[in-house]
């Protein structure tokens, strides 16, 4: 599944003891392989290539798309 602009990405922590970490898609850097300018709940931004099982993403209602 591809990403677009106000999507939310969660990637899921690959050890018991950190919790997921979560964020808002800004851009889309590249589709084919995906890549994207995210903003990260704690407020940073980082660009984010996402690998397989690694992320999902939650579609932005009409609404959270601006």
């Amino acid at each position: 599944m591809n990403g677009e602009v106000g999507d939310r990405i969660i990637v899921e922590s690959e050890r018991s003891s950190q919790h997921a970490r979560a964020g808002v898609i800004e851009e889309v850097v590249s589709s084919d392989p995906p890549r994207y300018l995210v903003r990260w709940q704690d407020g940073h931004t980082s660009t984010f290539a996402p690998t397989g099982g690694a992320a999902r993403i939650e579609r932005a209602t009409a609404g959270e798309r601006g």
